[in-house]
């Protein structure tokens, strides 16, 4: 379009040059005023095209300026993305390291022992399931995973005592809780028996509601080996209640207090601060 203007002011400004000189040889005023008339179309012709130009240096310069921008954010979203994933790897790394030191994971689940460990670092010697500190590493393996790949992941801490009354009701047998665990969670999920007697269970890939549900089957399947025990159960989710290991930990421990408020069998989610 700028082109198409620019040769039709060459016209204009030929044909007025050329009304000028004729003007001038011959004396003519309307020869005259046609130069003059040329004259000023080419002054307004120049200006528009000058605002014109302005206007798409402005426009190209909003286009650069956007692009800049894109490639700010597209540096930002990759360098994030590989922190992740060396994260990811890191975190990997010390669980397969746990795991080795555990025993042969390609010959058993890693969720589940089968009997009383032989002293090892990361098993608990009365159940057999894994101790204390695999349930940290675990648990931070698998939120690490979830992260990357979108993926939800719940946790339970669970206590149960013997007793279906009173403020004061002694331990349930560990092994028996064990073998209930065994007997209800997936290959995929990790049961662990922590310092101070309670158990902490990983459920990968699950929601809320698959978490409740999977505490009721254990609930049901602890009441039909044993009628007299009571099973309380505090429930959080990744990415719905917490987005780290301590935060999880901590939103299930509430829960598992407010659990406690109930005499009997009692299941709590937690709720978001």
């Amino acid at each position: 379009m700028i082109d198409k203007r620019i040769d039709m002011a060459t016209g204009i400004g030929v044909a007025g040059i050329a009304a000028g000189v004729l003007g001038a040889i011959t004396g003519h005023r309307k020869l005259f005023a046609v130069a003059f008339g040329s004259i000023a179309g080419l002054s307004v012709m120049a200006r528009r095209s000058r605002i014109e130009a302005e206007a798409l240096d402005q426009r190209v310069a909003s286009m650069n300026e956007q692009i800049r921008q894109l490639e700010k954010a597209v540096a930002t979203q990759v360098q994030s993305r590989m922190a992740a994933e060396r994260i990811v790897n890191s975190l990997s790394s010390q669980l397969s390291d746990a795991e080795r030191r555990a025993g042969d994971s390609s010959s058993s689940p890693i969720v589940l022992g089968n009997g009383p460990a032989s002293g090892g670092g990361l098993t608990d010697q009365l159940t057999g399931l894994f101790n204390h500190d695999y349930f940290l590493v675990s648990l931070d393996s698998r939120i690490a995973a979830a992260r990357r790949h979108l993926r939800p992941v719940a946790i339970a801490l669970v206590d149960v005592r013997l007793g279906r009354d009173g403020e004061e009701r002694p331990v349930a047998d560990p092994n028996e809780v064990a073998n209930a665990l065994r007997s209800t969670l997936r290959e995929s999920d990790t049961a662990t028996r922590l310092r101070d007697g309670r158990f902490g269970v990983v459920l990968e890939d699950t929601p809320e509601n698959g978490a409740i549900w999977t505490m009721e089957r254990l609930r049901r399947d602890l009441a039909n080996s044993n009628p007299e025990l009571t099973m309380w159960a505090g429930v959080a989710c990744y990415p719905a209640h917490a987005f780290d290991v301590a935060a999880l930990i901590d939103r299930a421990d509430k829960a598992l207090e407010a659990a406690h408020d109930w005499n009997q069998d009692r299941i709590e989610v937690a709720t978001t601060e």
